[in-house]
């Protein structure tokens, strides 16, 4: 039921409503209902018009005739137009801000552009890299890790000036291949492997594209002996032949491809920086991690290594970076260093014969490789 209000808020009186149609007034009527809910406009042919009070705004008065315009946000065409200053008193919405149109379609967009940008990221980059990773020639593949290494000693020198060093000492040198030698034993691999130690004192060791596997001289500082380093060079090998670098490597480049279009802040040396980063940090899949250690545990066993090494070095990490974080190392990640530790030592033989990886006097030119 309607009922017509005689306060003086709802005193129509000099009152217009103009459709946006036609541009003309027609007197109307006004009143609350449904609870004071709803403003029922009552036009001079008996037609009426509501509008929902939450949804009543007023506007200026562009005429400059002092009178009180009001519209619905419903109608962006229709006004309401009266002289009397009480209308307002009983309209307590009207002052408000009218809520942005389409903003629930704009939220879906959002959300939607989110989610394709993750579905890129996330799922497509990594199956077109994984199916790329296969058939880039191995030209391709070492010049990629070529230029990675460059890049990778350029950005972790804090001079600016010069690119980080590349250990050198001959003896060292020597010491190095010959373990690499060692663990690869009669494996035929896609490409040689190629070692290096950068003259940096972060404990760490990645592997890149092309067969690269690089040590920083932190690690071999950190390490309680050969075979510690022995088993990392091992693990680091196991991720070459998986090619996992590669398609890392791929993959973090499609990712800033899609993050450039977003940003486009990823043409140049901050492109360069990010893709650094992470194959420094590499994060591999837990069954590229468990694969490598698998791999390590059965070339340091042909090479009558321990298999415990490996281990060893994983809690020399995890007691001073604790199980899952630290130093920014892939192989301190996942699986946890726990599980690892265990299965480096359920991978002894224990009628099994080992021997150091090698001599003490290797050894020491291995820690002086840098010097």
């Amino acid at each position: 039921m309607t009922d017509v209000l005689t306060t003086r808020a709802m005193d129509a009186t000099g009152a217009s409503y103009f459709d946006g149609d036609v541009p003309q007034p027609r007197e109307v009527t006004l009143a609350l209902t449904q609870g004071q809910s709803l403003l029922e406009i009552t036009l001079d042919d008996g037609q009426v018009v509501e509008w929902p009070l939450t949804e009543v705004r007023a506007l200026p008065d562009i005429s400059g005739r002092a009178q009180y315009v009001l519209c619905w946000t419903g109608d962006p065409l229709a006004r309401l137009v009266s002289p009397n200053p009480f209308l307002l008193s009983a309209l307590p919405q009207a002052n408000r801000r009218a809520p942005p149109k389409g903003r629930g379609r704009l939220i879906k967009w959002a959300v939607a552009a989110v989610a394709a940008v993750a579905l890129q990221i996330f799922v497509l980059v990594p199956l077109l890299a994984d199916n790329m990773a296969r058939f880039i020639p191995i030209e391709g593949e070492r010049a990629l890790g070529e230029a990675t290494f460059g890049h990778i000693r350029e950005a972790l020198d804090e001079t600016g000036l010069s690119p980080i060093d590349v250990c050198t000492a001959e003896a060292g040198t020597a010491a190095l291949n010959e373990l690499v030698a060692k663990i690869s034993g009669d494996r035929a691999f896609r490409q040689d492997v190629t070692i290096a130690v950068l003259d940096h004192e972060m404990v760490n060791a990645f592997a890149l594209p092309g067969g690269y596997v690089v040590l920083f001289r932190g690690l071999i500082d950190a390490a309680d002996g050969p075979d510690e380093v022995a088993a990392v060079v091992a693990h680091e090998i196991g991720h070459v032949i998986s090619r996992d670098p590669t398609r890392h490597a791929l993959r973090s480049a499609g990712s800033i491809g899609v993050l450039g279009l977003l940003f486009g802040d990823f043409a140049g040396g901050a492109a360069v920086l990010f893709l650094t980063e992470r194959l420094i940090a590499a994060q591999y899949s837990q069954a590229a991690e468990t694969a490598a250690d698998i791999f390590a545990h059965e070339a340091l066993e042909d090479a009558s290594i321990s298999p415990a090494a490996l281990g060893r070095m994983f809690e020399n990490l995890q007691g001073e970076h604790g199980d899952r974080s630290g130093v920014a190392a892939h192989f301190l990640t996942h699986p946890a260093m726990g599980e690892r530790i265990r299965a480096a030592r359920a991978a002894v033989d224990p009628d099994g014969t080992y021997f150091p990886s090698m001599p003490d006097a290797s050894w020491a030119a291995l820690q002086n490789i840098c010097k």
